[in-house]
């Protein structure tokens, strides 16, 4: 049970100073806060809302996060987190995230792996997650 989207969503960001180490680069930490907040933004996009899907007693939690660096980003840099899903089981998606710049050079490429699950952890069918595949 596979299926996914045809055009990645799309948001741009921008390196901020405080993001970086000691090395002059983006911690390898703060990768995960930008594919989080692309994940995020791209379910809004769907017209849905994280904190109601919440509410409604569905947790969308992060079962496996495989993260391949391959350039390191640096302050002020500005890259574009392109994000397409999957649906991998009636209660697992499968987010493919590519972090990329204007000329399309690759930083890192991401499979996050997403759960949906009840309060006490119980598998549960988000319904509306249907949206997210079109």
């Amino acid at each position: 049970m596979s299926t996914s989207l045809t055009a990645p969503h799309s948001i741009a960001f921008s390196v901020r100073d405080y993001e970086c180490d000691l090395q002059g680069i983006v911690n390898n930490s703060v990768y995960q806060n930008y594919l989080e907040h692309a994940r995020h933004t791209f379910i809004k996009s769907k017209g849905l809302d994280f904190a109601e899907i919440t509410k409604k007693g569905i947790h969308l939690v992060l079962m496996k996060a495989e993260l391949d660096y391959k350039r390191s980003l640096k302050s002020g840099d500005d890259f574009y987190v392109e994000t397409l899903v999957e649906r991998t089981s009636r209660f697992k998606f499968v987010f493919n995230q590519t972090i990329i710049d204007a000329q399309g050079y690759k930083y890192l490429s991401a499979k996050m792996t997403i759960a949906s699950i009840t309060e006490d952890g119980k598998p549960i069918v988000f319904e509306e997650a249907t949206v997210l595949l079109s």
